[in-house]
C-alpha cells in the first residue's frame, strides 16, 4: 500500500465526568513518523484507541488516507491499511517466528493463508522477506517464547507489516528495552518508514523519539498542547512546564496549563 496520512479533527473522549482526550486536532503527512509523548494518565493510548475504533469518540473525525473511519469497528480499520501493535506483546508464544509473522498475512489473503492474497504475493514470499529485513532469519523456526523481549518485539513488527500497511501505529514499543534494544527498534522504524509507511508511535523514550521522528505532538491532561519539530519541541514552554514542572508563564495561566 501506499503510506496513509492522518487527520484528526476535533476529536473528544469523554469516560463519565473524565475528559481523557480534549479537542484534539492534527495532520500527518504520509510517509513520516510522528511521535505521541506525554506524562502517565495524558491520553495518548486512548487518543490510538479512537484512531484504530478500539474506542468510540464523544465528537471529531478520524481521516486515514482521506477515508472518515470515525467510530468504525478495529476491523473495519485494519482493512483499510493500519496495522498497530501495543504496550503488552500479543504473540503466541508456543509457535515459531515464522508461524507468528504468518498469521499477519490473515487480513491480505482472504483464502486461508494459501493462495491468491490481494496484493499478489504468496504468504511464505512475504513471510521470509520479513523475517530477513528484521534480522529474524536465525531465530524463524525458534518458539517466540524462547527469545529476548527485544526480539520480540521485532516479532511483534513484522506481524503487523505483514498486512501490507498503509499506517504502523506502536504504542510504546521501546518499553523494558535496554539502549542497544531500543536502537535496534530505531532502526526497524526507519525501515519501515523507508519501505514506504507512515508510522505513528507512542513513546516515553524521549531519546528515542528526538532521533526517529520527523514531528513530535504533545499530549497533557487529554489536550495537545505542543507540536513541533523533535529537535524544537522541547523550547515549548508547555512542553516544559508539563515535563520539567517549570512555572507557566502569566500569560499561561488560565490556558494550556490548566484543566477545568
Amino acid at each position: 500500500m501506499t503510506a496513509a496520512g492522518v487527520e484528526v479533527e476535533h476529536l473528544s473522549r469523554r469516560f463519565g465526568g473524565v475528559l481523557a482526550v480534549d479537542d484534539v486536532s492534527f495532520a500527518i503527512e504520509p510517509g513520516t513518523i510522528t511521535g505521541i509523548i506525554g506524562p502517565n494518565g495524558a491520553g495518548k493510548t486512548t487518543l490510538l484507541n479512537l484512531i484504530t475504533g478500539f474506542a468510540v469518540p464523544t465528537s471529531g473525525h478520524v481521516r486515514i488516507g482521506g477515508r472518515d473511519l470515525t467510530g468504525k469497528r478495529p476491523y473495519v480499520v485494519a482493512r483499510t491499511g493500519v496495522a498497530r501493535t501495543y504496550q503488552n506483546l500479543l504473540l503466541l508464544e508456543d509457535e515459531t517466528v515464522t508461524e507468528n509473522i504468518r498469521i499477519g498475512r490473515h487480513l491480505v489473503d482472504r483464502r486461508r493463508l494459501r493462495r491468491h492474497p490481494a496484493d499478489g504475493r504468496r504468504p511464505a514470499q512475504v513471510v521470509a522477506g520479513l523475517v530477513e529485513e528484521l534480522g529474524l532469519a536465525e531465530v524463524a523456526a525458534a518458539p517466540v517464547a524462547s527469545l529476548p523481549y527485544g526480539l520480540r518485539r521485532r516479532v511483534e513488527i513484522a506481524r503487523a507489516l505483514a498486512t501490507n500497511p498503509a499506517l504502523l501505529i506502536l504504542d510504546e514499543p521501546t518499553a523494558g528495552m535496554t539502549r542497544d534494544e531500543s536502537d535496534d527498534i530505531a532502526s526497524v522504524v526507519r525501515q519501515v518508514r523507508d519501505r514506504g509507511c507512515t508510522v505513528l508511535l507512542v513513546e516515553h523514550n524521549i531519546r528515542l523519539v528526538t532521533v526517529i521522528c520527523d514531528e513530535v505532538l504533545v499530549l497533557n491532561w487529554g489536550r495537545l498542547i505542543g507540536r513541533e519539530t523533535a529537535a524544537k519541541v522541547w523550547e515549548l514552554d508547555a512542553v516544559q512546564v508539563a515535563y520539567l514542572g517549570k512555572k507557566p508563564k502569566d500569560s499561561e495561566v488560565g490556558g494550556s496549563a490548566d484543566r477545568e
